[in-house]
């Protein structure tokens, strides 16, 4: 497979890591996929392979109207978003980090927006979380500076995701990237601190490289169904921690805004 660069769309095998620390502790670990799209680089152009897609059905589609607002360009919706939250030289790439559709169905527990300078410098992040109630919000993730590669970001947590977490606390976000040799690594670590302390652990890890037919292929018959899979491992693992008596909390109303930091 090709090694990735700066202006083409990426396709990154890693995996996913789950620990929760109480009152029952809870892990599990699995392999994944995800997509990098630079935003800026790509336009409205498509991904020049036959097996994966931009806005129409294939093994593996992306659909624009899935992101942002559901109407506007991308580049046009996170612009506006930026800028009216205060952020105005995010002027560089934006590198849009999401599950692609598999066979035309997606569900994205979280997506994230890489939102650089011109200089290259990462400026700001945004994390856009959905819950399995058809809910969904925006954590700005911005210090007023350049983020430097793996530094420790915060947010405060107003959105509900998980029935056995209450709405309380906050997040702690680390983003890195590195390359070695031909290869670029990135990573995504999530921790989140309730009332008591740490609570649960999460990562994503990927191996990115140039999205092609040959790399989609790899990614539809090694993890078939991916994205149904992910619905079914949520529900999978919210059975688990009810079985083992883990404390249910009911659903409150979703916040008003919908990006908060």
């Amino acid at each position: 497979m090709q090694s990735p660069d700066a202006t083409s769309p990426q396709l990154c095998f890693g995996q996913v890591r789950h620990r929760r620390l109480r009152p029952r502790e809870n892990a599990f670990a699995y392999g994944s996929y995800y997509l990098r799209l630079p935003l800026r680089a790509m336009g409205s152009r498509g991904f020049g392979c036959r097996l994966a897609s931009r806005n129409r059905f294939n093994l593996l589609s992306f659909v624009d109207a899935d992101h942002g607002d559901g109407k506007r360009p991308l580049v046009e919706w996170i612009d506006a978003l930026l800028a009216a939250e205060g952020v105005h030289d995010a002027d560089g790439e934006i590198w849009l980090q999401a599950m692609p559709r598999v066979l035309g169905y997606a569900f994205n527990p979280v997506s994230f927006w890489f939102c650089h300078r011109a200089d290259g410098a990462l400026r700001a992040v945004l994390c856009d979380v959905r819950n399995t109630f058809g809910e969904r919000h925006f954590y700005l993730l911005d210090t007023g500076a350049a983020i430097a590669n793996g530094s420790e970001l915060r947010a405060r947590k107003v959105f509900h995701v998980s029935p056995f977490c209450r709405v309380e606390g906050g997040y702690r976000f680390r983003f890195m990237r590195a390359r070695r040799g031909q290869s670029e690594h990135t990573l995504a670590c999530i921790d989140y601190d309730d009332a008591d302390g740490l609570l649960l652990q999460t990562s994503l890890s990927g191996l990115a490289v140039r999205l092609s037919d040959a790399g989609a292929a790899r990614a539809f018959f090694a993890f078939p169904l991916m994205t149904f899979g992910v619905v079914a491992r949520i529900h999978l693992q919210a059975l688990r921690l009810w079985l083992r008596r883990v404390p249910f909390y009911s659903k409150p109303a979703p916040p008003e805004q919908k990006v908060s930091r």
